[in-house]
């Protein structure tokens, strides 16, 4: 029969191979988070925000707290699943997008909305952490946030030039939020919903002829293989982008011993927005000139015709407005808000 007291030495014996861990100091004082997230080991936000991030608060913490990363959704599950699993605890910790799925976060999709968000991934990773933490508590009350935030400039990649709105007519363009896929059906296009792994599946099956993705996920995906031609729009706001958090379980983060809450609470916030621009605004350009140089062509169109998508995307700010007040959200005030963050965290930057 197995007593009460063996039972704990048991329990206590299956943990000490995860809290014997190189470059820990003292084992028994050590504690693991699992970090899930979607995009595989080789995508820069991988290698050049979560790694970084993590590496900064087992360093902080004395080595008594670690975050081991699981890229690829090696825990199981689907992307769409990863906010759930944050709050089920099946992660400890999750990186996702709350647009996977839509409708769920209506607050955070005001940034999502075209022509609304800066071209540099600094000023809106700023700006969205500001505003979550005024705007944004009941909407990720399940979980607790540690950083909230969104990418640079979205691009268009497909299998032929896009100059202007008539080369959109009819272009099967995988788009990851809604407000971003009904803005490109707004311009003409074909959108496609799906998370980011499947894309090069379906560019090679001809489900899609192209994505619109940030330069910083290109190389991940191997999209500059399958789709030679790239268009930018000038300036900001820009197109598009997706919003972004690094979600933790409530309980698991309660439950932290007050010291490594504290490390925790150091790395979070505007700490971690500020690390979170570094793929899209150091690696982006890296991705670009790469894909220069393999002979691929970038457009970017004209301020006339950015015009002419401003306008005709308009009507899908003016259905967002009027779904938040369905809601009982005042979205003009978001709205309003929103553009005034980006503004001052985009001032002075090009």
């Amino acid at each position: 029969m197995i007593t009460r007291r063996t039972a704990l030495m048991l329990g206590a014996a299956t943990t000490l191979p995860a809290l014997a861990l190189p470059g820990i100091a003292r084992a028994q004082d050590a504690l693991t988070l699992r970090l899930h997230h979607f995009l595989p080991a080789v995508s820069n936000v991988h290698r050049f925000f979560l790694q970084p991030w993590a590496q900064k608060v087992q360093q902080d913490s004395g080595g008594k707290l670690r975050i081991q990363i699981f890229p690829a959704m090696q825990l199981g599950g689907a992307p769409p699943q990863l906010f759930d699993q944050a709050r089920d605890g099946v992660a400890d910790i999750v990186w996702t997008l709350p647009g996977t799925t839509p409708g769920r976060f209506p607050r955070i999709e005001v940034f999502e909305l075209p022509f609304v968000s800066h071209k540099r991934a600094i000023a809106n990773c700023l700006a969205i952490q500001e505003f979550a933490e005024a705007e944004l508590r009941e909407e990720f009350r399940e979980v607790h946030p540690l950083c909230v935030w969104g990418h640079g400039e979205g691009l268009i990649h497909a299998r032929r030039e896009v100059k202007t709105l008539d080369d959109l007519r009819g272009l099967k363009l995988r788009f990851p939020t809604r407000l971003t896929g009904e803005a490109l059906r707004a311009l003409g296009a074909a959108p496609v919903g799906m998370p980011v792994p499947q894309i090069p599946e379906a560019m090679t099956q001809g489900v899609i002829d192209g994505a619109v993705v940030p330069w910083e996920v290109v190389p991940s995906i191997r999209l500059q293989e399958m789709a030679r031609f790239h268009a930018e729009v000038p300036g900001s706001p820009t197109f598009y982008i997706a919003t972004f958090i690094l979600a933790m379980n409530r309980a698991k983060y309660d439950g932290l011993p007050a010291e490594l809450r504290q490390v925790l609470d150091a790395n979070s916030g505007l700490a971690a927005a500020r690390m979170a621009a570094v793929p899209w605004d150091e690696r982006g350009p890296v991705v670009a000139e790469d894909v220069r140089k393999r002979g691929n062509q970038i457009t970017v169109i004209t301020e006339a015709e950015k015009a002419r998508w401003v306008e005709a995307t308009k009507p899908v700010v003016d259905a967002w407005l009027a779904q938040a007040k369905e809601r009982g959200l005042d979205g003009d005030a978001l709205l309003g808000k929103a553009r005034a963050l980006v503004a001052k965290h985009g001032a002075g930057l090009a």
